[in-house]
């Protein structure tokens, strides 16, 4: 079976933006709408990036790691310039252009976010001419197949520029031969948090808070200790609990329940409403992959819990 590729048409502004950076690792392809959910691609495939005609070129992409709506707080607050936005005041103006809304409004826009890792972008010289089948009228995107001619000789294009060692951007680039396969996302510290926050609809696993700006992302093992940025590696959390999470004054056990040291009572002489919390069993994501690996909650019961 193929691969689905997507070309989509480009804003400008953002790809000059993101272009112009080298450290980038994610970036957040969105849309001004929520409306629609994202479904053209499976994790790993290819979102390629085409600028606006006359320029019909394909100049670039990324891995497809995840897709949904999000509010713009959200989106910013997980990708900030990696949103191809100087700020959030330029991201919210600019949404309200296309929404064609006054450029005052203030609401937290709820947008359609394509979030890609390992983004490329190409020298002029290594753009891509769009596939016959392009058409004008596309304003948004098109796909294609590899199980199609002009889908495998696109994929054959791009992958032959990932292979130039001038050219990394992908890790994993597939083989220069042989039938194209999965590019494994590795995903950065933006997609792990609007991952996690979605795997736990967007509620604290402890509290069931669902107020979407005092909910975090906790690392079970911190990035900086080898843990991933991946679900399994992930809880989401009240702002006050993660805190305590990272110090070691609560932790969830490997049979997910969650537990509350006696130092916060012996050091601060506080944490009733903590301790009224101390032994339930935490909420988890319905999707298997996304619950808590117990090897990083014995890591962090045995490393950082203060007991």
């Amino acid at each position: 079976m193929g691969l689905s590729l997507v070309v989509a048409v480009t804003d400008s502004d953002w790809f000059d933006m993101l272009r112009k950076r080298a450290d980038l690792e994610e970036v957040n392809f969105w849309a001004p709408s929520g409306r629609k959910v994202f479904r053209a691609l499976q994790r790993g495939e290819l979102f390629l990036f085409k600028l606006h005609a006359p320029r019909n070129f394909i100049v670039g992409g990324g891995v497809f790691a995840y897709a949904n709506s999000l509010p713009l707080s959200l989106a910013w607050e997980a990708f900030r310039e990696s949103n191809g936005v100087a700020s959030l005041q330029e991201m919210r103006s600019r949404i309200a252009r296309y929404r064609r809304v006054d450029p005052g409004d203030r609401s937290d826009f709820e947008i359609g976010c394509r979030i890609l890792t390992q983004p490329f972008f190409w020298e002029e010289r290594d753009w891509i001419p769009v596939p016959p089948s392009w058409s004008r009228n596309i304003v948004q995107f098109k796909g294609y197949a590899t199980d199609d001619a002009e889908g495998l000789a696109l994929w054959d294009a791009v992958n032959e520029r990932l292979q130039r060692r001038e050219l990394v951007g992908v890790a994993e680039p597939a083989p220069r031969y042989g039938e194209p396969r999965i590019i494994l996302p590795r995903l950065g510290q933006g997609a792990f948090r609007v991952v996690v926050t979605d795997s736990y609809q967007r509620r604290c696993a402890i509290t069931r808070e669902r107020t979407l700006p005092a909910l975090e992302a906790a690392h079970i093992r911190p990035y900086g200790d080898g843990g991933a940025h991946e679900a399994s590696n992930g809880i989401l959390l009240r702002r006050d609990i993660h805190s305590l999470f990272d110090s070691g004054y609560v932790t969830v056990t490997p049979d997910l329940r969650f537990e509350v040291s006696r130092k916060i009572k012996e050091e601060f002489e506080n944490g009733k409403h903590y301790y009224e919390l101390h032994g339930e069993p935490i909420q988890t994501p319905e999707k298997l992959m996304a619950r808590p690996d117990p090897a990083a909650l014995r890591w962090h019961n045995e490393t950082i819990y203060r007991g």
